[in-house]
């Protein structure tokens, strides 16, 4: 049994000048990972290794602008209402990036770069599902170390306990970038432990489905969808952070249910099958028949020259088409 989970003593480091995060941190590991399992997944598919690295080039940034977009829109009064900080919208590195954003704008960033280098985005996204689930796991480490994501006050063994924080320069109350006091704030759900262990499991259940059923056509990517939502529909109603409500209900609610929904009907209704492995490759880089070398053509046959400007009759028989040519 546990005497509850301690949180770390800060979530921000300096190396001379240079702040490092945990958060940072946490999400840049992530995207590594996932750009060298999806390339791994990629080329057993059948496609160019690489290509997985070359999309995310456009991937990446998209995803990472959307996150951001849906956080401040969703939170908006944090910044944009009464006492808010609107420059506060643009610092990333406090936290505040929605996956819903992340994984719209950054299929709209991936679909953009299959365009570009001429490769299907369907199956690259079923190669890419396990492991884009595995690097939002590794990302929800940064909300241990930025205190963030936790949910309502328990007494369960496992529960999180909550430090207050402070700014040594100015000793103002920061939680996201300052130093423990010591002073317990409160024990809470680790929802973002929950989360962080529920895409682990699905990240196995989508690699076991994928070799059970050879899913294709999207419908591994849509499956990682649809299990994310139902996964995160229980966290969210876990969680009492401040939060966006619609109708009393928080906002990620209706759409974790909405793209839920959305994706288990794209898998029930995709094409089943596979793509066959040359259909992962550019068009204009598939092989093509070669053409027959010397060696390959059949040997003409110099004992009796043909008379080239005279078509052959292929309605005779070889000895009358002979005997006709022999003079008498």
């Amino acid at each position: 049994m546990l005497a509850y989970i301690p949180s770390p003593s800060r979530g921000v480091w300096s190396v001379g000048p240079i702040p490092i995060r945990a958060y940072a941190v946490c999400i840049i590991l992530g995207i590594i990972v996932a750009i060298w399992w999806g390339d791994r997944r990629w080329v057993a598919r059948g496609g160019k290794p690489g290509t997985i690295l070359d999309v995310a080039m456009f991937a990446v940034p998209f995803g990472l602008l959307g996150g951001r977009l849906y956080h401040v829109a969703t939170d908006w009064r944090t910044y944009f209402g009464a006492g808010g900080d609107p420059w506060g919208a643009f610092k990333v590195w406090e936290g505040g990036l929605g996956i819903w954003g992340a994984v719209l704008l950054g299929g709209v960033g991936a679909w953009i770069g299959c365009r570009v280098f001429k490769i299907p985005l369907a199956p690259l996204g079923d190669a890419l599902a396990p492991a884009i689930l595995l690097a939002q796991a590794i990302g929800r480490l940064g909300n241990y170390f930025n205190q963030e994501l936790y949910g309502r006050a328990t007494n369960l063994p496992w529960g999180l306990k909550i430090y207050e924080r402070y700014d040594p320069d100015t000793l103002q109350v920061d939680n996201l970038n300052g130093i423990s006091t010591g002073q317990l704030d409160g024990i809470v759900h680790p929802t973002f432990l929950y989360e962080m262990l529920w895409n682990l499991v699905i990240v196995a259940l989508l690699v076991w489905a994928d070799r059970r059923f050879t899913l294709g056509h999207g419908r591994l990517f849509a499956l990682y969808v649809a299990g994310y939502c139902l996964g995160r529909l229980g966290v969210e109603l876990l969680r009492d952070d401040p939060a966006t409500h619609l109708f009393g209900v928080r906002i990620n609610v209706y759409t974790a249910v909405l793209v839920g929904l959305a994706a288990l009907v794209y898998f029930l209704r995709a094409p089943r099958g596979r793509e066959e492995p040359e259909e992962l490759v550019p068009a204009d880089e598939r092989a093509s028949d070669p053409e027959p070398t010397a060696e390959d053509k059949p040997a003409a046959d110099v004992s009796t020259p043909a008379d080239e400007s005279a078509p052959a009759d292929d309605s005779m028989p070889p000895e009358s088409s002979q005997a006709a040519k022999s003079p008498e």
